[in-house]
């Protein structure tokens, strides 16, 4: 399957002072700009279309770091007609100077020629017809061709299928013909296409993942949610290794997906920009009281909690924060980022995505998007 072409040199990333801009550059230092127009590796966001309600557009974003943007989420329908989820915040309510979130993204695209623009479909809370529409020939063809209607209509580059998630072999077994039929409408030459996944073998083991390849040009790695208000016992939510034996970890949900022969090129390493609280705790493996934040989750922005000290577990690669009203709450921070952009580089996977681009903070030493970029091209 054919690469994405990034299209021509941006313009120069600005990073530090004018002086740091202008003076030359070692030839150990590939420069950043250099870097994104010829993306070996991909630092990509979601970007859902609800957070336009928070004032937080897409203009808000930082595409001096970003190749890829997952508008999430269209929605789905039973006869398997692909529609968006809101029409006013995609194409009616003024953003940026434009129409519609959909408006702002083609006039960035315009601005930023390498960037590319994918529609993500579905969703934790709207993936319910999935396992109906996969099922049928028919309702799987009228979802190809709704599909590729939406794209076209919107100037969209691919699609993102986040059926969250195939529960039987028999559901994965349809959901790769679901791939099949979507690739007759949206020919591999042209579009691209990519699925979210669970990262863990319970729910990665349903799908046939060495012929997902042939379909697939990215395979979204969700590698948090580990732990939530669903657990026993607290621990950390994102880790890229496992504290104890048989918990779950990226790096596991990684060799798994590489043990059935799935390209590691093709594959994505989630980072969440949310921590996850447990109040009553101080750590990982301890039994919790209650959950802190916004249904037991904090913002990357809003970490720290202040009165806290932020820690770095590298043995698990994890950092976390305790104490005041979030208790136990774990998270990435650029220090993690990193080492999980080093160990994407080791591993020689795809590169990063970020679930989601705007609860970062803005451009700075603190942004999980930038470390990760700056990591994955040679730069941090």
């Amino acid at each position: 399957m054919a690469g994405p072409y990034y299209g021509p040199v941006p313009p120069p990333i600005p990073y530090g002072s004018r002086a740091q801009m202008n003076a030359p550059r070692r030839p150990s230092q590939p420069s950043l700009e250099a870097s994104i127009s010829d993306l070996t590796r991909k630092n990509a966001v979601y970007y859902p279309n609800y957070r336009v309600y928070r004032d937080e557009t897409p203009a808000s974003l930082n595409y001096n770091c970003i190749s890829h943007v997952f508008y999430a989420f269209a929605h789905v329908s039973p006869d398997g007609g692909v529609f968006l989820s809101d029409e006013y915040a995609d194409c009616q309510k003024p953003v940026d100077g434009a129409t519609g979130c959909l408006g702002s993204f083609m006039r960035l695209k315009a601005e930023h020629e390498y960037l590319k623009l994918i529609l993500s479909i579905g969703g934790g809370s709207a993936s319910q017809n999935f396992a109906t529409v996969a099922a049928s020939a028919a309702t799987r063809d009228n979802f190809g061709r709704s599909a590729k209607g939406l794209v076209e209509a919107s100037g969209f580059d691919g699609i993102d299928i986040d059926w969250e998630h195939p529960s039987n072999p028999e559901q994965g077994r349809n959901f790769l013909s679901l791939l099949a039929a979507i690739r007759l409408h949206l020919q591999d030459d042209r579009y691209l296409l990519s699925a979210a996944l669970p990262a863990g073998q319970w729910a990665l083991q349903n799908i046939d993942l060495y012929k997902a390849q042939d379909y697939l040009d990215l395979l979204n790695l969700m590698a948090y949610d580990f732990t939530g208000p669903w657990s026993q016992n607290t621990g950390h939510h994102a880790q890229l290794f496992a504290g104890n034996p048989g918990e779950p970890s990226g790096s596991a949900a990684v060799d798994y997906v590489l043990s059935t022969g799935f390209p590691a090129n093709k594959i994505l390493l989630g980072v969440p920009v949310y921590g996850r609280s447990f109040l009553g705790a101080t750590g990982p493996g301890q039994t919790f009281t209650g959950h802190g934040g916004e249904e037991g989750t904090f913002e990357y922005k809003q970490l720290p909690r202040p009165g806290t000290e932020e820690i770095v577990n590298t043995r698990v690669v994890a950092a976390f924060c305790t104490g005041e009203d979030g208790g136990f709450v774990t998270y990435d921070n650029p220090e993690t980022v990193k080492m999980k952009a080093n160990y994407c580089i080791e591993r020689g996977l795809g590169g990063l995505f970020f679930w989601t681009g705007t609860a970062d903070v803005s451009a700075g030493p603190r942004s999980l998007i930038s470390a990760g970029f700056k990591a994955l091209h040679g730069s941090s």
